[in-house]
């Protein structure tokens, strides 16, 4: 196995990988959007500081899903230019 078809291989696994893992992210994305508009809906309902602090603790925490998520897309956006090139380089020679 010559060293492009080995990078090959390496990058194939890590973009399976990080498509796994951004499927479990989108998951997580939707159960956590849900619960922080529920806790919107109840800081709305019952007016204490309680509430609209847990409801802004669960919108911050979709925040940061939601930047890991494009972390991780950007992420699989260079592994597949690395890979096109790879390929490239092993059709090539």
């Amino acid at each position: 196995m010559s060293l492009t078809e080995r990078r090959l291989a390496k990058v194939g696994a890590r973009l399976k990988s990080l498509r796994g893992e951004l499927a479990v992210i989108d998951e997580q994305l939707i159960h956590l959007g849900d619960d922080a508009d529920d806790q919107e809906l109840r800081a709305l309902v019952s007016e204490t500081p309680n509430a609209s602090g847990e409801a802004t603790q669960a919108r911050r925490h979709v925040e940061s899903m939601q930047k890991h998520r494009a972390h991780v897309v950007a992420e699989i956006a260079e592994l597949e230019a690395r890979q096109d090139q790879l390929l490239d380089r092993l059709t090539a020679g």
